[in-house]
């Protein structure tokens, strides 16, 4: 491949925070014709590319800069194998990191802080602690601080690996060579600083808690951003994975990998048609709520199109591929879903956004102390001792417990709520929304077929009409068969036998029940339905047309005796739901495939004003980019595989805990419960927790900055500083604890 005309997307490795993706994004953007985009969250760089730049120009500019690249691989269909994703094997390396480091560092903390555990020779034991979790465990940090500092850089990374490894290395000296190392040697807890060498003192807590808690950070961070793949991985194990191939008159069984554009397949009652295709035999219903989200299923027969990963619900069909592998509905959704999410904002942290100036003053300002102390006739030990508190005072302690401390306590109230919120990245948004943008079916509505209503001709007993007619419709597997004869069994108990069911295609049902030869469908099924139905039943139906709900017929000895009204029904906490959401201050918006009318009748019953409606599912996120085009900041809610593209492109994705893992994983913020009145309690929790986490953020910084001027006038010994730093930390685990009491 010689040039890379057009678009071009790289898989990044080795980003550690935000600023490594401003710098690739720098580096990728002095090359001649490219736009780079680096999304630290999704870990890919997005380019645009006029001229003659090749992929291998691309990965070599970002190697330089000391990251990984290469170009992604197509998401692949499970095929059953036990290999892990290589970023979930990442993730639990990191977590076995996390894990040893905090068995290794409590202890350590324990001895340091409480004397009464300070055992003869107790700093020897803290050392063996230690070193383990400053060497192995710190690895990461010190790595990036090198790659760093070999591109002339600075991030909180470097203030981490100078922090720690200052105070360890303080503390080498003072074991071996001061008088920390003596048997006896005790360290007594205290606030007051004083002018001292330092040689009888030790930081090991210090530099092992500070390791401790950031990696708690990064590991947390880290789970959030496995969601972008996780999206795909579910959207991709819709498909089918093997099919039903017809050679030669017979039917053989072959993966899915192997299927050709032309070739012929059947799909059987409850079996996922394999792929995009059309039907070249037989008539049945294909439930595509999977995809749509709209419960009502689709009537097909032979010259109609079908979707890869719907389901079968009625009769046998015979289907001719026309499209396979990528180029197939279900993939392109999958696109749509990764180019929301990876053209989403960075969520750049405060930490990282300040760091690029508070680190490099931090380090001017230690070097400074060193260098002034020498200057003035202060003893070497006292000289590196104010530097050292310099650095340590200055090392993030509470600012990597600031976001994760806050996330844990919100997401364990929001857990406990039914309110599950994916990472920091998502409470930046809850703020700015001001439009909430509902899917209707599965969010609003039950996103199920139910039985309305009965409507019989003048002189028929409604509960008798009711139960013959589910009698009948109790031996289809039809959807709307099922919700009648639902319907029927809570209102009139069991159902009378039928005999001699049949399937009339295309049309309805019918058998023989208690003598009666009963009908069961469309109004075709008793002749012209302007000559055949009563006036009342005729009127019911129009009725019922009008307003998006499926109306069927039932009669026997040739006359029509009632209507049977059958649609998705609004759930009972919808229209409390939308006065709530208003009162936050969003704007509500109903998004729906369905019919104007029946879309219309929905919004009057819960109190929306604003309706889109026939939005095809590859058109949802469109509508949100127009939304978010006019200058608002939108929520959505949704809860089928057609609303994940469109989650994922909101500033805000609530996905309902009860619709398709696609959608969940699309989702920043998943509602388990499936009451739409929990999204108005998941914003006013995220917003909580944010303000919360910039509270902490705040705190962290004012107490480090404080402290700088009396670390650098040698009023504050490094334990002094570690003190100060424990009790920042302290202050932000104790202001995250107060969301525990969101109500």
């Amino acid at each position: 491949m010689t040039t890379a005309t057009g678009h071009v997307e790289l898989q990044i490795g080795g980003m550690t925070c935000a600023s490594c993706a401003a710098r690739i994004e720098r580096k990728l953007n002095k090359l001649d014709g490219v736009t780079a985009s680096v999304n630290y969250a999704t870990e890919k760089a997005s380019v645009e590319v006029a001229g003659e730049v090749s992929p291998e120009t691309l990965i070599e500019v970002v190697e330089t800069a000391g990251y990984t690249a290469h170009l992604p691989a197509p998401p692949q269909p499970e095929t059953g194998g036990t290999e892990q994703d290589p970023e979930d094997r990442a993730t639990d390396a990191l977590r076995t990191r996390l894990l040893v480091s905090a068995v290794l560092t409590v202890p350590v903390i324990a001895m340091a802080m409480v004397p009464a555990l300070q055992f003869t020779n107790w700093q020897w034991l803290s050392l063996t602690l230690a070193a383990p979790v400053v060497v192995w465990g710190a690895l990461p940090f010190h790595r990036a601080a090198w790659l760093n500092l070999r591109h002339g850089t600075a991030t909180m990374d470097t203030l981490i690996s100078m922090g720690t490894l200052a105070a360890f290395g303080w503390s080498l000296y003072a074991l071996f060579w001061g008088t920390a190392g003596v048997p006896g040697m005790t360290h007594p807890f205290s606030l007051v600083g004083s002018r001292t060498d330092g040689a009888g003192n030790i930081y090991l807590e210090v530099a092992a808690g500070v390791t401790t808690f950031i990696l708690a950070g990064r590991y947390f961070e880290a789970k959030s951003k496995r969601r972008a793949s996780a999206a795909l991985r579910a959207l991709m194990e819709l498909g089918a994975k093997d099919v039903a191939i017809l050679r030669n008159g017979a039917e053989q069984r072959i993966p899915i990998d192997q299927l050709g554009v032309g070739d012929e397949f059947v799909v059987r009652p409850g079996e996922k048609i394999a792929t995009d295709g059309v039907v070249v035999d037989g008539s049945s219903a294909v439930d595509a709520s999977m995809l749509t989200g709209e419960s009502v299923p689709v009537e097909v027969g032979p010259g109609d199109q079908v979707v890869g990963a719907t389901v079968n619900v009625g009769g046998r069909l015979v289907v001719r591929a026309n499209r396979i592998g990528s180029d197939t509905q279900l993939a392109q959704m999958a696109r749509l879903v990764e180019d929301a999410q990876s053209g989403k904002a960075q969520a750049q942290r405060l930490a990282d956004r300040v760091s690029a100036v508070f680190v490099p003053i931090v380090i001017a300002l230690a070097v400074a102390t060193l260098g002034f102390w020498l200057g003035t006739g202060g003893s070497v030990a006292a000289a590196f001792t104010a530097a050292v508190a310099v650095l340590i005072i200055a090392c993030p302690c509470a600012l990597g417990l600031a976001t994760p401390t806050a996330l844990l306590v919100g997401t364990g109230r929001g857990a406990q709520l039914g309110i599950l919120i994916k990472g920091p990245e998502v409470l930046e948004s809850t703020r700015r929304v001001d439009t909430i943008v509902l899917d209707k079916t599965g969010t609003i509505t039950t996103g199920s077929m139910t039985l309305l209503d009965v409507v019989v001709a003048d002189g028929e007993d409604r509960d008798d009409v009711l139960r013959v007619a589910a009698a009948v419709e109790d031996a289809s597997e039809h959807p709307i068969a099922r919700a009648i004869a639902a319907g029927a069994r809570e209102r009139t108990g069991e159902l009378p036998a039928v005999e001699g069911f049949a399937n009339i295609e295309g049309l309805g049902v019918q058998g023989t029940v208690e003598g009666r030869a009963v009908v069961v469908g469309r109004p075709r099924l008793f002749g012209d339905p302007e000559k055949s139905l009563p006036r009342k039943l005729a009127d019911a139906m129009e009725a019922a047309q009008a307003q998006g709900r499926t109306a069927v017929v039932v009669g026997w000895d040739g006359t029509a005796r009632g209507v049977l009204v059958v649609a998705d029904a609004v759930k009972a906490t919808s229209a409390e739901a939308i006065g709530q959401l208003r009162k936050l201050g969003l704007q509500p918006i109903m998004l729906t495939g369905d019919n104007g009318a029946a879309a219309r009748a929905i919004a009057d019953q819960v109190g929306i004003d604003d309706v889109y409606a026939e939005v095809l599912p590859q058109d949802k996120a469109d509508v949100i980019k127009r939304l978010q085009a006019e200058g608002r900041v939108v929520a959505m809610v949704g809860d089928g595989v057609n609303d994940a593209a469109a989650l994922a492109q909101a500033d805000l994705g609530l996905s309902m805990g009860t619709g398709t893992d696609v959608a969940i994983e699309a989702g920043d913020l998943t509602l388990v419960r499936g009451d739409l009145r929990t999204a108005a309690d998941a914003i006013r929790l995220s917003r909580r927790t944010l303000a919360t986490i910039k509270g902490n953020l705040f705190w962290a910084f004012a107490y480090n900055v404080a402290a700088l001027p009396l670390a650098a006038a040698g009023l504050l010994n490094p334990m002094l500083a570690g003190a100060a730093m424990a009790f920042s930390s302290v202050f932000v685990v104790s202001n995250s604890l107060r969301l525990k009491r969101f109500r």
